[in-house]
């Protein structure tokens, strides 16, 4: 029997990491959606220089100190959100500066939902983090 390795181990590889880090780079769903398209079952791997551009793009983002905050407990958060059929983003927010972001392509089925059911969904998108 042989064993058999994935074409795209390295962008999953990557896209884990990178996942783990996702509430630090606001749109990090949409920026990442050309490398996550990839990874999709049926879908050839084709590297082509957007993806080379994304990967590259995602290093430097990864490689500077993000600007968030450490929460105060006992103070007052403010969440705000949005959705599209693009894609759904949500701000935790503290005295006015960012404490995390969350972000999030829309599911094959979500992309039939009408925009406040998308935006309903944000809002428990958001709340679950």
């Amino acid at each position: 029997m042989r064993n058999s390795v994935s074409v795209n181990f390295g962008s999953e590889s990557f896209l884990g990491l990178a996942g783990y880090y996702r509430r630090f780079v606001q749109g990090f769903s949409l920026i990442a959606a050309p490398l996550t398209k990839l990874l999709r079952k049926g879908v050839p791997f084709v590297w082509t220089d957007k993806q080379q551009e994304i990967f590259e793009k995602l290093k430097n983002i990864f490689t500077r100190a993000p600007v968030l905050i450490q929460p105060k407990y006992g103070k007052d958060f403010v969440v705000y959100s949005d959705a599209s059929h693009v894609g759904r983003g949500c701000v935790l927010m503290q005295d006015g500066k960012v404490v995390a972001y969350a972000s999030c392509q829309p599911k094959t089925y979500e992309t039939n939902y009408p925009t406040h059911d998308l935006e309903l969904a944000v809002v428990v998108f958001a709340l679950k983090i």
